[in-house]
């Protein structure tokens, strides 16, 4: 039985990668600490034989015993709201965290592959974004604290590769959503969906006219595994093409949940992306993936799984100010 570390496990996208692997036949170490994650996430796994779940932060020594012949490193906040309230922490695991790991595969022996995120090409003077663009990233801007670890994420463990040879993967995963994301996440499916289920005024940061490409999160899990088994070592794209304006979703989001909310219009934040959509011609041509599910098709799903949360957690406090966060 092959073994595999995935951290952040108790996350969103780590969570489902667990899923994913655990139905493949693998054993499955999960590492999470905590920060953002939520045991909830994988409680359903505790029974299983071939899972173990280690509380750790990655950012200290990571020891896994026995042999390992994976590695996804998917250990990081990953929404506006967790990255601006801890920043350090978020340099850290990109930085810190993922040195630790690489050091982990080289003495293993593992293939890692680490996710990087479409943030890296800042807000794009190209559309849509190839894997060559190099990005227009704000360096000591608000949103650089997650930018730049993930770009240093990328630099690392590329030099791991070349000088050390360690087998290494990149994903690049653009806008991902589906169950078990976090009303309070700050991203702009939960916070519509939350606002609208409260009958709460949907905000609109900017013009609206900004544009995002939303991937549901089996197609994205498909192509993680993908990338993993191949022998491709540079960044790959993994996102839905589908662009839509921020205006236009919000239309969308009434129409499915059959509220009758207002759109509400406020600044935009500070080097919040103006257009996101995935160039995904590598994806295609080296791994023979592309994303099959319909935002309709997703996103009736992801509203049943928000539908069926409690009232208390719809009416958390914290689940409720949006305000400059919106991705």
């Amino acid at each position: 039985m092959k073994r595999i570390l995935i951290t952040g496990a108790a996350g969103f996208l780590g969570s489902h990668l667990c899923d994913r692997f655990i139905k493949e036949g693998y054993f499955v170490i999960g590492m999470d600490n905590l920060i953002t994650g939520d045991l909830k996430n994988i409680e359903h796994l505790f029974k299983l034989e071939n899972f173990e779940f280690y509380h750790h932060d990655i950012t200290k020594f990571v020891h896994v015993p026995g042999d390992l012949d994976y590695i996804l490193h998917f250990a990081s906040p990953a929404s506006p709201i967790d990255y601006l309230k801890i920043p350090i922490q978020t340099l850290k695991v990109g930085s810190l965290g993922t040195h630790n790991l690489l050091g982990l595969a080289r003495v293993k022996k593992a293939r890692i592959l680490i996710a990087s995120t479409s943030e890296v090409y800042g807000d794009p003077l190209v559309h849509p974004q190839t894997e060559e663009y190099y990005g227009n990233v704000n360096t000591i801007g608000p949103r650089g604290v997650y930018d730049e670890a993930k770009r240093f994420q990328e630099s690392i463990t590329m030099a791991y590769h070349t000088f050390h040879g360690v087998e290494t993967r990149i994903v690049r995963i653009f806008n991902t959503y589906g169950p078990r994301m976090r009303l309070n996440d700050g991203r702009v499916i939960p916070a519509f969906i939350g606002q609208a289920l409260r009958g709460e005024d949907l905000t609109i940061f900017g013009d609206g006219l900004q544009t995002r490409s939303f991937c549901y999160v089996d197609d994205q899990v498909e192509g993680i595994f993908r990338l993993l088994h191949s022998d491709y070592v540079y960044p790959v794209n993994i996102g839905n093409p589908d662009e839509i304006t921020i205006k236009d979703f919000a239309e969308e989001i009434i129409k499915l949940t059959g509220t009758n909310q207002k759109v509400v219009y406020h600044p935009l934040p500070i080097n919040d992306p103006l257009q996101r959509q995935p160039d995904t011609t590598k994806a295609k041509e080296l791994l023979g993936w592309e994303a099959k599910v319909s935002r309709s098709e997703g996103m009736k799903i992801t509203y049943d799984y928000f539908r069926s949360l409690s009232k208390e957690e719809l009416s958390k406090e914290e689940h409720k100010d949006f305000s400059s966060y919106i991705k």
